[in-house]
């Protein structure tokens, strides 16, 4: 097995915080994410459904979780069905869970295959009238648009069942999942840890003359080799002028004498993702205005870690206030703003906050929630709560100048000072330099 197995703890204790969410007379449905097919009859990676993990740990499609609380027989009250599995399917897919296995893995006694749901579904609506139904909340409007099993099941029992009453599971799971458990953690940590791993080997590896897929091959082989299945997303090696698209996945530049090369990538663990950045210089030694801009977004970086980021206080107020002030300060000591537009935008306090001056160079924001999805999800309250995971991520972008500068960690949130997973990653400029000249 590729991964260390996660306690059965963690997902008894995940279904225990859902159940009390759930009132008397109402049950909830979660359904497995579909293998995704690229074309003709080939399929891609299948990655699970966050939700029916976080609740479950079965990694496995046609998977169905029930969970109703208050029925009177406890044996309903929580029932996973799963896959069931035949000798020609084990001849083309392999291995899949057995009831035992699934039981062991969820912490769930009432197993059954997938071809019972129908019938359980059926007693479950004559003694309940209320059904929680799950759909992905936070999809773009760029989303596919092939509709998930989640949302096949809800328009097809919708139909079955008019007279029942529907309610989303979304806003529950988001503000249950922003709580990040000990275990939940610990396999983050590990992430961490692999992707660190990952950064250290390619502080030897990167010199004038090496492409941008030469790295991203040197981070997967280091990221595979230490147990992860792979990226957590696709990576951004972006050098010189390319670390100034935000986006930026095509990864076939050169790395070219003076200039910087941005990585974005980090590993993910047993369905955790880690989300790292770091800037450094091809050559293995900063300019002095490279350096400049860099310190500027490492202090606006410790800035957040250690006084702006605390549970209890308001996202918004973090982003579009304390970061932005903070930015407009160094972005005028570099002398990309003048003092006088950034003093008139603050006395007028009437323009929109992303038309300000410093989103010339800083256009995106500081942090996001991180987890079993890499933009994880969040409470409609936005605030920042104690244990939740996010990432603290800066950055000056000086297109004009052909280079960008972006830092990140992932931290959890914690009111007796946060706790830094990538702590253990170098980032202050003078030791990425010390590193990169021992080669």
């Amino acid at each position: 097995m590729k991964y260390r197995s996660i306690p059965s703890d963690l997902f008894i204790s995940n279904r225990c915080r859902l159940a009390r969410e759930i009132p008397k007379g109402a049950f909830a449905i979660f359904h497995s994410s579909e293998i995704p097919w690229r074309c003709a009859d080939g399929s891609t990676r299948f990655i699970q459904n966050s939700d029916l993990f976080y609740l479950t740990g079965a990694d496995q499609e046609e998977t169905i979780l029930v969970v109703c609380p208050s029925h009177s027989d406890p044996k309903m009250r929580e029932v996973l069905f799963v896959r069931e599995t035949s000798e020609l399917l084990k001849i083309w897919e392999g291995h899949k869970l057995s009831k035992e296995k699934a039981a062991e893995i969820s912490g769930i006694k009432n197993v059954q295959w997938t071809t019972e749901f129908d019938y359980y579904l059926r007693r479950l609506t004559r003694e309940n009238s209320i059904i929680y139904v799950n759909a992905n909340e936070c999809s773009s409007p760029s989303a596919p648009l092939q509709l998930s099993r989640d949302a096949r099941f809800r328009h097809k029992c919708q139909e079955l069942y008019q007279s029942h009453h529907y309610c989303r599971l979304g806003p529950i799971m988001h503000r249950l999942r922003q709580e990040k458990s000990q275990i939940e953690i610990d396999q983050l940590q590990t992430a961490c840890d692999i992707t660190a791993k990952g950064f250290r080997r390619i502080l030897g590896f990167v010199k004038p003359g090496v492409m941008e897929y030469e790295v991203e091959a040197e981070l997967i082989h280091e990221f595979i080799r230490h147990g992860s299945r792979g990226f957590a997303y696709e990576p951004i090696i972006a050098s010189g002028k390319n670390s100034c698209v935000l986006h930026y996945l095509d990864n076939d530049q050169k790395c070219r004498e003076g200039e910087l090369l941005l990585l974005d990538v980090a590993a993910e663990y047993a369905n955790y993702n880690a989300d790292l950045t770091r800037t450094i210089p091809v050559s293995g030694k900063f300019t002095p205005r490279q350096r400049a801009v860099y310190e500027a977004v490492l202090r606006i970086f410790r800035l957040c870690i250690d006084e702006l980021i605390v549970p209890g206080k308001d996202m918004q107020e973090v982003y579009a206030k304390e970061v932005a002030r903070a930015t407009e300060e160094e972005l005028i000591s570099l002398d990309l703003l003048d003092p006088e537009v950034v003093a008139r935008e603050r006395e007028e306090n009437s323009l929109p906050e992303k038309q300000r001056a410093y989103r010339k160079y800083f256009m995106h924001g500081v942090s996001h929630s991180l987890g079993i999805d890499v933009h994880d999800v969040t409470s409609t309250e936005k605030v920042f709560v104690e244990n939740m995971c996010v990432t603290i991520e800066p950055g000056i972008y000086l297109p004009e100048e052909g280079f960008g500068v972006r830092l990140e960690n992932d931290i959890i949130v914690r009111s007796g000072g946060n706790l830094d997973l990538m702590a253990r990653i170098p980032i202050e400029p003078d030791e990425i330099e010390s590193l990169m000249a021992e080669v």
